[in-house]
Formats: C-alpha cells, sequence, structure tokens
C-alpha cells in the first residue's frame, strides 16, 4: 500500500497528498514490486533500499549511498493468535534525501500510525534530523509499552500455574521468554544505529534536537535494561515451575511404587494359598482367617516403614 503525506502549508499538520512530490513522505506497507518501482523512479533512490525492509530477518543498520540514506531500525508488532497474544519484531526502514522521505514496512504499525492519525503533534516531515528521533523515540515507548504487557500476562499466567501446573501454561510462558529475546536482540541493535545517527555526516544535526535525542537514548536503553530483567525473571520462573512439575511426577511415581507393593503382598500370597496342591491351614474352618491374619502381620509392618520413609 502506498500513501503520500506532507504539511498543510501555514499549518503544522499532516494531510494527504495524490501525488509525489518535493518534500513529501511517502509510506509504503507491505509495498509491490510496482510501488516499489514507481517510488523508485520518482525520488531517485535506489530499490535495494526500498525493499530493504521487506526482509524479516534485516538487521538493524545505516547505508548511505549518495545522497540518499538508509535508516533501518526494528519495531515491535503484536499478532493475536487464537486465545493469545505473540510479539515480535519487523524491520522498518527510513529512507531520505533532500526532497524526499520514505518510510518502507512488512505491515500497518501503529509506530507511524500515531503520526498519521495525529496522536503525535509537533511533528515536520521537513525536518528530517527531528522527525527520525521522533519515529525513534516512539518507537522506544512502544517497545516499553509492550514490555509491560509482557509482564502483565507472565503475572496472570505465573498465578494460573499457582492453581494448578499445566503443560499449556508453561507452553505460554516460553512464547512470552521468545518475544523478550527478540526484543532484547532488536533493541541492542537500535541502540548501535542510535549511536551511528550522532556521528553520521549525511544526517544534519541541530542544537535544538539535543534534548529529543538524549530521550530517544534514554527510553530505548531503559526498555533494554526492561526487556532483560523481564528475560531472567522469566527464564528463572519457567526454570522453577519445570523444577515443581518434575517433582510432582518424582512424587507421583513413588506413591504408584508403593501402591504396587503393598498389593504384591496380598495377591504373592494369595497365589501360594490358591495353587491346586496341599497348603498349611487348608482344612481348618479358620484357614481363609488365618491366612488374612498373615497378610495383615506383614502389611502393617509395611505400611508403617513406608509412613516412615514418607513414601506416602
Amino acid at each position: 500500500m502506498l500513501k503520500i503525506y506532507a504539511m498543510e502549508s501555514g499549518k503544522r499538520e499532516l494531510a494527504e497528498r495524490a501525488a509525489i512530490e518535493p518534500g513529501t513522505w511517502i509510506n509504503l506497507e507491505n509495498p509491490s514490486d510496482l510501488e516499489v518501482e514507481l517510488v523508485g523512479s520518482a525520488t531517485g533512490m535506489p530499490e535495494y533500499m526500498l525493499k530493504a525492509a521487506l526482509d524479516e530477518e534485516e538487521r538493524a543498520r545505516i547505508d548511505v549511498d549518495g545522497d540518499v540514506t538508509l535508516v533501518l531500525v526494528d519495531i515491535p508488532v503484536i499478532n493475536e493468535e487464537k486465545d493469545a497474544y505473540v510479539y515480535s519484531t519487523l524491520p522498518l526502514a527510513m529512507i531520505f534525501n533532500k526532497d524526499y522521505f520514505v518510510t518502507v514496512c512488512l505491515r500497518e504499525t501503529s509506530v507511524l500510525g500515531d503520526f498519521v492519525t495525529k496522536a503525535i503533534r509537533n511533528f515536520d516531515v521537513n525536518k528530517r534530523t527531528r522527525f527520525i528521533y521522533q519515529i525513534l523515540y516512539v518507537n522506544a515507548t512502544k517497545f516499553l509499552s509492550y514490555l509491560k504487557l509482557i509482564d502483565r500476562t507472565a503475572n496472570r499466567i505465573q498465578q494460573s500455574l499457582h492453581r494448578a501446573l499445566k503443560n499449556t501454561e508453561l507452553i505460554k510462558l516460553l512464547d512470552l521468554y521468545k518475544a523478550l529475546v527478540y526484543f532484547s536482540t532488536s533493541l541492542i541493535a537500535n541502540q548501535m544505529v542510535i549511536d551511528r545517527i550522532r556521528t553520521l555526516s549525511t544526517i544534519k544535526h541541530y542544537e535544538d534536537d539535543n534534548d529529543l535525542l538524549d530521550d530517544v537514548i534514554i527510553e530505548n536503553k531503559q526498555a533494554i535494561e526492561m526487556a532483560s530483567i523481564h528475560r531472567e525473571v522469566l527464564s528463572g520462573t519457567m526454570d522453577t515451575f519445570a523444577s515443581v512439575i518434575s517433582n510432582n511426577q518424582n512424587i507421583v511415581m513413588k506413591l504408584l511404587t508403593a501402591i504396587t507393593i503393598l498389593l504384591t503382598i496380598p495377591t504373592l500370597i494369595s497365589g501360594l494359598w490358591g495353587m491346586n496342591v496341599l497348603v498349611p491351614f487348608a482344612e481348618n474352618q479358620y484357614g481363609f482367617w488365618i491366612v488374612l491374619g498373615i497378610i495383615a502381620a506383614i502389611l502393617i509392618p509395611v505400611i508403617v516403614i513406608m509412613i516412615r520413609k514418607r513414601m506416602f
């Protein structure tokens, strides 16, 4: 999908445009080859830069080709699957030269959506440096927001595990742990991109933007720390509950073993007296009760020993 935006003359508000013109922001969401070719020919930007974000595994980086600069970062996304949310990351490309600013992503994202819906104010697509910093800032805050959601979800699952240990709950925790791994890796890569932006000569740096850049760095580093903490806590929680499940299995096996031993004794004795040969007490009218007494005399000490060994 191809959408074109520009700042309204005399106003600091974003408006949609029908044609690609100098000073416009071109937003590509899962674009077709035709749309990529159209934007490339209209803006003079290399096709490989425009297609960089279309590879889900593309790493965060900065590339410079003549007067065109590519800033590629990872953004958080959330997918709803059945009764759970799955968190992951996707690359977002910001490509610009002196006349055009292009963003490319595989899907619609709330990071850019906040600018389109005017949830973010006081921005200007013509001020390239500030616009990039604002996108990076919103991206870092989205990471923090999703990390809080992951933490709340993990706490809810842990409470369910306290009531009843289920494999499905542990699998959900594993999915959250994978999301935290993706987030941590992406945030660290984004931090490297941010650090390089500060020294990149193709991006003009203004003193008024220093505070915004500092906010971006602070938010991103905070997100890195939160992701690391949540990952360690979740890893410890999964190990603990896995140990509890294993211990419960051992307890059940020990109980079943004890029951098997107790059932074996009367089965063995009754089997001996059930043989088709002459056995003690066979002619005694109280033989049945004597055999039961023998079984009880053997079982009671065995039960006492098992209780002392805490096999029950």
